[in-house]
């Protein structure tokens, strides 16, 4: 019989994320290549788990890419190609087309990256949205602002978080700023603005079935964060509560409406003050930011990063068993600091469980196994970061690393 060949992934990604990603591959015997971004030559990559890391110059257009790594497809045969961030899922996605290596495709990457695709088919599959308009027919917009009241939204579509969204409060403000941004229009979305209380549901889905999800909400929703400041906070939700449960089922309608076959998703919907129900937000086919992998960790045992690379290796081979998780409860307080290295160290609670090192951050994640207990631990501990540690800067209109 032929020797069996080790299986090669080449990761993607131009944020500095996804070393337990690489890490587990190696650990299951693969041959793990990076590509990344030129000013990432010095990050913390796990460079013993990998064959060899290549750099890309900034602004290199897509056809230089597909260029480079069929050039290295010559030598190494690439079996997985895997974007490691949102923004790279366009890079990855015209990679697998052009290679043919299976994986997502550009229709379905869409879907996970645009929000009015994302919007459109969700809606189509029956899960609820709050009310949007495309930015492209100016007669269909003057009709949508005559009959959804305001507030608005005005959202990029391809942007992550709360980044470059603006709010609308009456119509007379939105044409300047379509005026404003020109050609550049059909790139946003409008959708009415629903004030309520914003959840995430992090999940782990095996040819096509999600067999992981956690559901936890933000203290605060995660746009008035980014765009007004203050001490970012989340924490798992009750389990078997009516919120769990429901946004447990509407998680899963979801995933199937998007059609993502194998990986991971992190979800985003609202419960509006108004009826109670809940809507979708957004959803990306990665792992969470802001340290929500490790507050998962913390209440399940269950690793984001390294299920992701163990689906991805199985690729639909029915090997791939997720393994026991414990239910427990686990929460992230972290905030832009004032201070290069704050000190967290008066905040001895014994559910503290990880503490945060990260430059001009200060952060901690907790763990309990009782449902109550973090909530309120860490609304009293945001207002202690606020008066020692908070610092604010501008929002930000472009991602960084």
């Amino acid at each position: 019989m032929p020797e069996t060949r080790p299986l090669t992934l080449l990761c993607v990604t131009t944020y500095e994320k996804g070393q337990e990603f690489m890490r587990e591959c190696k650990r299951s015997g693969c041959r793990v290549f990076l590509l990344t971004a030129e000013k990432l030559r010095d990050a913390d990559w796990p460079r013993e788990s990998l064959e060899d890391i290549f750099y890309l110059p900034a602004e290199l257009p897509l056809a230089d890419i597909v260029k480079a790594v069929t050039h290295l497809a010559r030598t190494q045969k690439i079996d997985r190609i895997v974007a490691l961030d949102e923004y790279d899922m366009e890079t990855a996605s015209t990679l697998r087309e052009h290679l043919r290596v299976p994986g997502m495709g550009l229709t379905t990457m869409r879907y996970f990256r645009d929000k009015l695709a994302m919007r459109m088919r969700a809606l189509d599959r029956g899960v609820r949205v709050p009310d949007f308009v495309p930015v492209f027919h100016h007669e269909d917009i003057r009709y949508y602002l005559d009959h959804v009241s305001g507030p608005w939204v005005l959202k990029p579509r391809q942007e992550a978080s709360a980044i470059g969204i603006k709010k609308i409060h009456v119509a007379d403000e939105l044409w300047p700023i379509l005026e404003q941004l020109g050609e550049k229009q059909s790139a946003y979305l409008l959708e009415k603005f629903v004030p309520g209380e914003v959840y995430h549901v992090d999940s782990v889905v095996s040819e096509n079935e999600v067999v992981f999800a956690n559901v936890s909400k933000y203290g605060k929703p995660p746009m008035n964060v980014a765009q007004g400041g203050g001490v970012f906070t989340t924490f798992t939700v009750p389990r078997g509560s009516d919120a769990e449960t429901g946004l447990r089922q509407i998680n899963r309608d979801l995933i199937a409406a998007l059609g993502l076959v194998r990986g991971v998703a992190h979800a985003e919907f609202i419960q509006a003050y108004a009826d109670g129900n809940f809507y979708f937000l957004e959803c990306a086919a990665r792992v969470g930011g802001a340290y929500i992998n490790e507050m998962v960790e913390a209440a399940t045992g269950i690793n984001l990063w390294r299920e992701w690379a163990r689906i991805e290796i199985a690729g639909g081979d029915g090997t791939y068993k997720l393994p026991p998780a414990r239910e427990e409860y686990a929460g992230v307080i972290l905030s832009l600091a004032r201070q290069d290295d704050p000190d967290t160290s008066s905040y001895n609670d014994p559910e503290v469980f990880v503490r945060i090192k990260r430059h001009h951050h200060a952060g901690l994640v907790l763990r309990s196994t009782d449902p109550q207990r973090l909530p309120a631990l860490l609304e009293s501990y945001a207002e202690r970061f606020a008066r020692e540690f908070l610092a604010v800067e501008p929002p930000r209109e472009k991602p960084t690393a």
